[in-house]
């Protein structure tokens, strides 16, 4: 089959790979649409570092082969995959965090993703897909499943104000996620097309982020402090700095971007007004039962065509190396770039 592969800096191509065979609990799925996300692009911008897992984690495709002891799959059956694996048995994972068990593996990073024709999953990994969802709408389901789960850990009411910083894939899909549960959203966005994709998405209030954007947030917060901030920036953003001065007494920051360097935080407002901070990590199942990735299914469900406006790019896999190109380049105007096997 075909597969990406990283080959250095910023340099990624397509190679043959033996096609997968399933374990006795696994699954083979075609893979019919993957994204290309933040964390593959960290790997394309850095060069990989000894043997590297076909990258991909945002996959949607179709059943093609079952494992012997799998049931209530089918072939041909159409399908998301919640691209974790672990172990089933810890306390993390019995309390539905198994997104923090010790053992998990990501997909596209610890093993084989889903650049490329073929990836073979545990078969609790699959998700199936609402009727007449497209295979690229739904493989937004991931990255929609952790802004999910960051509004769930910062416990987002209706009525709150939400200040979501970044408006990125994640920072848009949270903002969505909050005006659905009945926040009043506040976005900061960078970039003129993130800006008016941030209104589009739900947004009630939109600050661009500069130095001039960030005193009129202030000024702003001053007047009517947030409930809770979602940070989804991430990289060397100054963001956790800025954050805490925003929330009220008792507010609440959920650090969803992932920093490449520990950041600075401003430590004293956290303490003076008691603010909480949580990180959270991709996604996993609510004290209700219900796993992120079901409540995610259902939101781009439900704003199909808002959802569908992220997937500004789509490549088929023998221009993989193109396609890493444009979402790295921020003058291509790229939202979300996916590419169909």
């Amino acid at each position: 089959m075909r597969s990406a592969v990283f080959t250095g800096v910023r340099q990624v191509s397509v190679r043959e790979a033996p096609r997968p065979e399933p374990g006795p609990d696994e699954v083979i799925v075609r893979v019919r649409a993957c994204g290309i996300c933040g964390s593959d692009l960290h790997t394309y911008r850095a060069g990989p570092r000894g043997r590297t897992a076909i990258p991909g984690h945002e996959i949607a495709g179709e059943v093609a082969a079952l494992g012997e002891r799998v049931s209530g799959r089918q072939p041909g059956d159409r399908v998301v995959v919640e691209p974790l694996a672990c172990c089933h048995a810890c306390a993390a994972c019995l309390r539905g965090d198994y997104q923090v068990c010790r053992g998990r593996v990501l997909f596209g990073a610890g093993q084989d993703g889903g650049l490329a024709e073929y990836v073979r999953v545990p078969a609790y990994a699959l998700f199936p897909l609402p009727d007449g969802l497209p295979f690229t709408t739904a493989a937004l389901a991931e990255p929609a499943a952790v802004a999910i789960h960051g509004i769930r850990l910062a416990e987002v009411q209706a009525g709150e104000r939400v200040l979501i910083q970044g408006s990125g894939t994640i920072g848009l899909l949270s903002i969505l996620a909050a005006a659905s549960a009945g926040a009043e959203v506040t976005a900061a966005a960078r970039y003129p097309h993130q800006i008016a994709a941030a209104r589009q998405f739900g947004a009630d209030h939109v600050y661009e982020a500069s130095e001039a954007g960030a005193r009129e947030l202030a000024a702003a917060a001053r007047e009517q402090p947030f409930d809770a901030a979602i940070e989804t920036v991430g990289g060397e953003a100054d963001t956790l700095l800025q954050a805490p001065a925003l929330l009220r007494a008792g507010g609440r920051l959920c650090v969803l971007g992932v920093f490449l360097h520990p950041p600075r935080i401003d430590a004293l407002a956290v303490v003076l007004k008691e603010i909480r901070v949580v990180g959270a990590i991709t996604y996993g199942r609510a004290p209700d039962g219900i796993a992120d990735f079901d409540r995610a299914l259902a939101l781009i469900a439900a704003h199909r065509q808002a959802v569908e406006t992220l997937i500004t790019h789509r490549l088929p896999l023998e221009r993989v190396e193109e396609a890493f190109a444009v979402a790295d380049d921020k003058g291509s105007h790229a939202l979300k770039v996916t590419v169909i096997p």
